[in-house]
């Protein structure tokens, strides 16, 4: 479980999207219940969240000093964040599990084919964008522990950043957003099995140094490329897992 989630967290802090998207099918594969899971996971990406983003901050692929735009970005992705995962969390038992992971996956897979197809943005920086973006990811972190770091990492670059910032920013935010999730769960659910945080959050935390000194290495250019190509894999293992 270690294993697994080191290799989920440097996915996810490298290239800002697949650590709950991944993790948790693992984690449901080896035969615990969603509602024990969910909350591990969310758990874990607190941590190794704020962790990431300020190794992101170090090699200097985002900038969280006061009054920057990363900054505001960030404070305006969290507090859209909390109310996306609250009323996530509220909805959990109550939506088909089916129709959830359909519209994750359609909207990863289609952002991801945009990232690849639109290879300028000239648009310039869009909050509207940011706002629409923000709320939906977190709602699907609430929901599900994954889809928020394919959504809202996409979704800061077609807002306008720079790729590189995007995933700084997606590596706090998501560390914020999740834990409002905890909360939630914690307080509406029964409680996780806690003998899953050990390992999970060794193999996540020990991962983050290493995924940002990736990104400050690679080009943004193809930060993108590969940022495109994972959100199309990752929204078509979805869609396969809701049909299959």
């Amino acid at each position: 479980m270690a294993l697994l989630a080191f290799l989920a967290e440097y996915i996810d802090s490298s290239l800002g999207m697949g650590y709950g998207t991944t993790l948790t099918p693992l984690l449901l594969l080896l035969g615990f219940r969603p509602l024990d899971v969910v909350p591990i996971v969310l758990l874990s990406e607190c941590i190794t969240g704020v962790v990431a983003a300020a190794f992101h901050h170090t090699y200097q692929n985002v900038s969280f000093r006061r009054h920057s735009l990363d900054s505001k970005v960030a404070l305006v992705l969290v507090l859209i964040g909390i109310v996306g995962a609250v009323l996530a969390v509220t909805l959990a038992l109550r939506l088909p599990d089916l129709w959830v992971r359909l519209y994750i996956g359609l909207l990863v897979l289609g952002m991801g084919v945009l990232i690849l197809l639109k290879r300028t943005y000239s648009d310039g920086f869009s909050w509207k964008r940011l706002i629409a973006v923000g709320f939906l990811s977190s709602f699907n972190k609430g929901l599900t522990g994954g889809g928020y770091g394919p959504l809202i990492t996409t979704g800061q670059i077609f807002a306008g950043l720079n790729p590189k910032a995007a995933v700084g920013i997606t590596s706090l935010a998501e560390g914020l957003v999740s834990f409002i999730g905890v909360v939630a769960y914690l307080l509406l659910t029964p409680e996780p099995v806690w003998a899953l945080t050990a390992p999970i959050l060794l193999g996540a935390i020990t991962s983050a140094p290493l995924a940002a000194l990736t990104v400050q290495r690679v080009h943004f250019r193809h930060l993108r490329l590969l940022i495109g190509l994972l959100a199309i894999g990752i929204g078509l293992l979805t869609l396969a897992r809701a049909l299959l």
